[in-house]
């Protein structure tokens, strides 16, 4: 909140322009829906307070997973796409597909000040139920609490992506009320950390060597 108090509505308001989160991400199937967020002339400082620590308005999870790609891959905000390319029966390529890519979202040094804070998130902080024994692991929890509030029903969430100073794949876990504990990195942090522990090893994306794991004999 203080730093939301700081950067003031204008400012807050541009960053949302400047990560295109205003604007649908463009991908290719139909129904996607837009953000909801309130107009410049209505953020007042309670509107303020609660837009930055993530409540007051909603983004969509294809929309999330394309910002926090465009954060940690060097800057560029690709569209998100299913379709890849046209094949014939017997396996031939008949069409490649092209998607936009908006670039310099942010400079290649805020992506690896990025990559290099949110790693220590699963090292250090929050978020180390996603870690995984020889693997970079970046990544962010999120907890969010619906309306009404005194409801108490909360939005338990985790991105993650890998390797941490190369990204290659991103995963995002979304749960909608969960039971008992709800924050997202006791909820959602384990569920990505068992997608990583199928996927990194399926794209062959191996471990890391470290000074404690002894090298085996040749």
């Amino acid at each position: 909140m203080t730093m939301g108090l700081r950067m003031g509505p204008e400012m807050f308001y541009q960053y949302f322009t400047d990560y295109h989160l205003l604007e649908k991400t463009g991908i290719d199937i139909p129904g996607e829906a837009g953000t909801i967020m309130h107009n410049l002339e209505n953020i007042g400082e309670v509107e303020l307070a609660t837009m930055t620590f993530g409540q007051s308005f909603q983004i969509t999870p294809v929309q999330l997973a394309t910002m926090v790609s465009s954060v940690v891959n060097g800057g560029n905000r690709v569209t998100p796409h299913f379709g890849v390319e046209i094949q014939d029966r017997d396996g031939n390529v008949l069409k490649k597909f092209s998607y936009p890519v908006k670039e310099n979202i942010v400079s290649e040094e805020v992506s690896a000040q990025m990559r290099g804070i949110l790693e220590k998130v699963i090292s250090e902080g929050g978020g180390n139920k996603a870690y995984i024994e020889g693997y970079r692991i970046g990544g962010k929890t999120a907890t969010s609490q619906t309306l009404p509030r005194s409801a108490h029903k909360y939005i338990s969430s985790f991105v993650g992506f890998a390797p941490a100073d190369d990204p290659q794949v991103l995963a995002l876990c979304i749960v909608h009320d969960p039971q008992g504990i709800y924050y997202g990195g006791t909820v959602c942090a384990p569920v990505v950390k068992n997608i990583f522990e199928n996927i990194l090893p399926y794209l062959g994306i191996e471990k890391e060597v470290t000074a404690e794991e002894p090298l085996e004999e040749q």
